[in-house]
């Protein structure tokens, strides 16, 4: 069935069938604002997020196509409802959790520097945190915007009503073992991120055991602390480039991970 067309010509007895069309077109895109990062954030009101779904499911009730009405309006539509809050979350928390690698980076370097204890409260979860995974986590999603990836995500989204259109089959099995897999890029990109900087690091307090050995007056807290968070400072603003298309990578393979579960777990192609 296909959308009613505006709103400037529906009667009265047609506005629940409206209002209806609308709540389910928001389930998908809504699910997907409260899992994903930034959107599904402390920082972004839950008020906003509802405004934003329900804006969104406007623009796109009259360009897809429903099923029948007698079919949404009996018990068959309770699944139909269960099914597109799956996909909705399922894109979030995926890509909440490969965004999640670059925090994981900046807690090993922050402990390994010594900044682990210059933590605090992460406004996007209300966690306590190291800053670098904060400075980290803010850089990654400033490239995200930059590079438009939340628009090539919503269009990811507009275009899954034609692979897997409302109240379709949706192969769960393949979205789940791809959900699971992408856990793995989590440790994958993180070591990518800390081992270039932690080598330094291993190797600067190497050579101030050497030194705190050889003269025991340069003790390692006034001697080889504050000489390791220098070089941690160094190194981290010498591989800003380098992290730049790191962190691009981890953006693209998000978006892969994305659109392989709106085409119905297929292959990322």
């Amino acid at each position: 069935m296909q959308a009613l067309e505006g709103l400037s010509g529906i009667s009265l007895q047609s506005l629940p069938i409206y209002l209806l069309l609308l709540m389910i077109s928001s389930l998908r895109i809504g699910a997907f604002l409260v899992a994903a990062p930034f959107f599904g954030s402390r920082m972004v009101p839950l008020s906003v997020r509802i405004v934003f779904a329900i804006a969104l499911g406007v623009g796109l009730v009259s360009h897809l196509k429903f099923p029948p009405v007698e079919f949404l309006v009996g018990v068959q539509l309770v699944p139909i409802i269960f099914q597109e809050l799956f996909i909705g979350i399922a894109c979030g928390l995926v890509l909440n959790i490969l965004f999640s690698s670059v925090i994981l980076a900046g807690e090993k370097i922050a402990a390994t520097s010594g900044l682990a204890f210059a933590a605090q409260i992460d406004p996007t979860s209300g966690a306590q945190s190291p800053v670098i995974s904060q400075i980290f986590q803010l850089f990654l999603m400033v490239l995200f915007f930059s590079v438009n990836g939340h628009l090539i995500v919503f269009e990811l989204f507009f275009k899954s009503y034609e692979m897997v259109p409302i109240g379709s089959f949706y192969n769960f099995t393949d979205v789940i073992e791809k959900a699971i897999n992408s856990t793995n890029s989590i440790y994958q990109n993180a070591v990518i991120i800390v081992l270039p900087i932690v080598s330094i690091l291993f190797f600067m307090n190497l050579g101030i055991g050497f030194i705190t050995k050889s003269a025991p007056q340069l003790n390692l807290f006034s001697f080889g602390f504050p000489l390791t968070i220098l070089g941690t400072f160094f190194a981290l603003y010498f591989s800003v480039d380098a992290l730049q298309y790191v962190f691009s990578g981890l953006i693209d393979e998000a978006i892969g991970y994305v659109k392989s579960i709106l085409n119905g777990g297929g292959s990322d192609g």
